[in-house]
Order: C-alpha cells, then sequence, then structure tokens
C-alpha cells in the first residue's frame, strides 16, 4: 500500500539530545512520516556553514516511538544536504522542520543562525521549511507552549503550502500558552549585537576569549519580530535568500562608466 503521509524531516542546530528537537519531533509526528537527522553536538552559530576539510560520517538508529534518527559530525547545512543526498536519496522531502530553538533568532540573529541556515537550505531546493525558536536559552527550558504551537503552524503550513524559494523564522515568546497573544506575520527586525570578548586566563596563565553581548533593538516598527515578541505574539517571518540591497543599485550603476 502506498503511504501517503507527508514526509518531513527535522534537525536542528543543537544536538541530538537537545529538549527542543524532541519537543519539535512530537509536534511534527502526528503529521506524517517523521525522519531526524542532527549533528552529534551543539552547532549553534554555525550560520550556513559547510564542511569540506574532513569527510561526514552518519550513524542511523531508531528511538523507543520507531523514528529514524540520524546523527553527523557536520552542521546543520550538511544535515540538509546528507537528507536529500544520501538518507532520503529517492524520496521527496515534503516539509523540513528545524528546531526548536533554545534561544531567539530574531532580527540580526537569524543571519549567525544554524537553525535557520538549515531551513534556508532546503528553500534552496524548493522544500517548504520552518524554522523554530523559544526565547529560553536555558538547556531545560519548558517547551509545552511551544510545542503546541509549533504543531499549529505545521498544521497551516501543510494546509497552505509556503511561497516557493521561501522559509519561514518563527519565534516564540517565552510564556504559558495562556498568555500568547496570538501569531504576528513580521518583517526582521534591524537591531544589532553590542558584543565585547571577555579576556580570562587557563591554568597555565594563557588568555582565552568568551565573546559577550546584548541585542540593541533600534526598530520599534510593531510589524516587526522583536515588537511582536515584546508584546507576546509569536513572530511569523518568511525569510528568502536574495541579499541584494535592491534600493542602492542605481545609485553605484555610475561606477559601471
Amino acid at each position: 500500500m502506498q503511504n501517503n503521509k507527508p514526509l518531513i524531516l527535522v534537525t536542528n542546530d543543537d544536538g541530538h539530545e537537545a529538549k527542543g528537537l524532541a519537543a519539535l519531533i512530537e509536534a511534527a509526528a502526528s503529521f506524517g512520516e517523521v525522519v531526524v537527522i542532527t549533528p552529534d553536538g551543539p552547532r549553534s552559530g554555525m550560520s550556513h556553514a559547510i564542511t569540506t576539510i574532513v569527510p561526514l560520517r552518519i550513524e542511523q538508529y531508531k528511538n523507543e516511538n520507531g523514528i529514524s534518527f540520524y546523527k553527523t559530525n557536520g552542521t546543520p547545512v550538511d544535515c540538509i544536504k546528507l537528507a536529500q543526498k544520501v538518507v532520503l536519496r529517492n524520496r521527496k522531502i515534503d516539509l523540513v522542520l528545524s528546531g526548536i530553538n533554545h534561544g531567539a533568532n530574531s532580527s540580526v540573529s537569524l543571519l549567525y543562525s544554524g537553525t535557520m541556515a538549515a531551513a534556508i537550505e532546503a528553500s534552496f531546493e524548493n522544500i517548504p521549511a520552518i524554522g523554530f525558536s523559544l526565547l529560553d536559552y536555558s538547556p531545560n527550558a519548558n517547551f509545552d507552549a511551544a510545542t503546541k504551537i509549533a504543531s499549529n503552524i505545521i498544521e497551516k503550513a501543510l494546509k497552505d503550502g509556503i511561497p516557493a524559494h521561501t522559509s519561514l523564522n518563527v519565534n516564540i515568546p517565552k510564556q504559558p500558552i495562556e498568555n500568547i497573544a496570538g501569531i504576528k506575520v513580521t518583517r526582521q527586525t534591524k537591531g544589532y549585537w553590542n558584543e565585547d570578548l571577555v579576556e580570562q586566563f587557563d591554568p597555565y596563565g594563557r588568555p582565552y576569549y568568551w565573546l559577550v553581548g546584548e541585542l540593541f533593538d533600534t526598530d520599534h516598527g510593531e510589524d516587526s519580530c522583536e515588537w511582536a515578541l515584546r508584546n507576546n505574539y509569536v513572530s511569523v517571518q518568511p525569510v528568502q535568500f536574495d541579499l541584494t540591497a535592491h534600493q542602492h543599485i542605481n545609485s553605484l550603476k555610475k561606477w559601471e562608466e
């Protein structure tokens, strides 16, 4: 008998043991056949990095519910490439889900995000894709509300579709479900990270550095992702991969002379 269930690929950048991954698998399981491929450990902040100087390896296993898991020494983007070219080589992936990330990927964080890079990589191949992030950086974050919200959005995506070559960046406030104000379709906030490198010393007196920082939101528009999160809305932001500053093309045309 032919299996007509959607084939849903789940990945993340926090690794195969992350609590947010388990929450996303739970949200997706009732909608189709779930296959999971993730890095074998945390790969946060990898953005769109790929592995080119060492061989990629895959280890396969099944969880207690019979879901196929694959873990790799690669990056989140490598996971998408491996799924397409190796793990699910002869099958059509209907939806890619990435996350649920421990921490928001709003504003400029989108560009650093391994979670969203996996979704964007899928959109390169015109596979509908969604990246989910929860505004809670704790490894023991409560994902109860996020699981329900992810389930709701997955259902909408499977029913209505996602525009071609577009992924969705979904950021969820750290709130119980009863405090969630609703869903807002947003644009990327014009913010930036104010960063520093804190110098410390190892037992041998050698310096090392920790990157620390705080996100500054310089854009208070009510259509922005940060405004939505501050006001307890789920932010759903459509993302494309054209980074051209179209508004400046004409002003630079004189360079062609």
